[in-house]
């Protein structure tokens, strides 16, 4: 198979061409460099626990009954795993943020997103809420989140208490001795029924998870309730961060934000890894990540287009093929987009320049507004149905780093 060229696709490139104001210092800042990231990771400016559910709380109640605030869940350490629900129609948008508890600025974006679903009188919003219904896990790992830090808090010994049937057993690939915690986003399995027992320990990346930890098991059964209610979860989206100072290939520009489908191996002829799951379209979901993509450019006032950091910062995520000349196929069996899209969801991911570093005030609302755009571009084009009708091929024509 021939290595994939990258060319602009006409939907990406008629966007890029539209004339945008000259650079600002918010669009410099945009494409900061690296030479003095700071050494500790900062907490301050970010919502935490307490401060989630006051804000929930508050949009809730000035939604005028457009919101609906839950909990699907518990943490180990006890804190509330809060769901927003807004809009009424018949597709469903499940998205998710803080998997990892050092990566926030998801989080920020869904809270202004909700408010502004709740609020607004706009057509778009109307429209949002008339054909979609978005429903918003904000803060899915609270304790990650309050020790600033990628693991849960859930020492093996505590899941042996739980699962008595694991005794004896080593834990999993993706459990941390060091922070005594797991790796949440390793923790799914396409089978919404599986139970944790000794024989489905996973030792690797390729096999499911075991749904061992409070936050999985939440987001299993509300996506099941969801499934259940609307015949499927149409789409979902997981919000985390990347490294700091990756550079697309051509242009060296900082990525601001890169996008990515399921990581499911081979797409060769498909993979016979799962050839027991029909319902996994991989083009479904490079569609709605080229409507992320596109929907950032829409918003890419910040700069001109070449240099914004919503338009030239926008890329695609690690997703090496060998067809495509790399060593190996990526496949992750157990990340909740895998096991989601195994299930008929197409899903996307979105990685944030930086973890929570503490780029300053300015850094951080620039890219809490690119992920805000991304997620709106998903909305928009799932409202009026136009990300059907697009070409999923497209998506590979924006840029790489890797």
């Amino acid at each position: 198979m021939m290595k994939r060229r990258l060319l602009v696709s006409t939907t990406v490139a008629t966007l890029c061409a539209v004339t945008l104001s000259a650079p600002s210092s918010s669009a410099e800042n945009g494409n900061a460099d690296c030479k003095n990231l700071p050494g500790e990771r900062a907490t301050s400016g970010w919502t935490n626990y307490e401060e989630l559910g006051k804000r929930l709380a508050q949009i809730e109640a000035t939604s005028h009954g457009r919101v609906n605030v839950d909990v699907i869940g518990e943490s180990n350490r006890g804190r509330d795993i809060y769901a927003a629900r807004v809009g009424t129609g018949d597709r469903v948008l499940l998205i998710t943020s803080e998997i990892h508890g050092n990566e926030k600025t998801g989080t920020e974006a869904l809270l202004q997103m909700l408010k502004t679903l709740g609020s607004s009188g706009s057509a778009q919003a109307k429209a949002i809420r008339e054909n979609l219904t978005i429903v918003a896990v904000p803060k899915f790992n609270p304790d990650g989140a309050e020790l600033n830090r990628r693991q849960n808090d859930f020492p093996w010994s505590e899941v042996v208490q739980k699962f008595p049937q694991l005794a004896g057993t080593n834990p999993p690939y993706y459990y941390n001795n060091g922070a005594q915690g797991f790796d949440i986003n390793r923790d799914f399995s396409a089978d919404l029924t599986a139970e944790p027992s000794p024989e489905t320990r996973p030792t690797n990346e390729t096999l499911p998870g075991m749904y061992l930890t409070n936050e999985s098991r939440a987001l299993r059964d509300l996506y099941v309730d969801l499934r259940d209610e609307f015949g499927k979860v149409h789409a979902y989206v997981d919000l985390h961060h990347m490294g700091p100072c990756n550079q697309n290939n051509d242009t060296e520009q900082y990525v601001t934000v890169s996008l990515d489908f399921p990581p499911l191996g081979s797409e060769v002829d498909g993979n016979p890894r799962y050839a027991d799951w029909p319902l996994l379209d991989q083009d479904a979901s490079r569609r709605h990540a080229l409507a992320a993509a596109l929907g950032m450019i829409d918003h890419g006032g910040n700069g001109s287009g070449t240099n914004s950091p919503f338009v030239g910062g926008v890329s695609r995520y690690v997703h090496y093929q060998v067809a495509d000349g790399y060593s190996y196929d990526r496949d992750y069996a157990g990340q909740a987009r895998s096991a989601f899209a195994l299930n008929g969801s197409a899903t996307v991911l979105f990685e944030v320049r930086g973890q929570s570093h503490a780029w300053g005030q300015k850094q951080n609302g620039m890219l809490t507004q690119v992920v805000q755009a991304g997620l709106f571009g998903i909305a928009d084009r799932m409202a009026d149905k136009s990300v059907d009708n697009l070409n999923g091929n497209h998506f590979y024509d924006l840029p790489k780093y890797w």
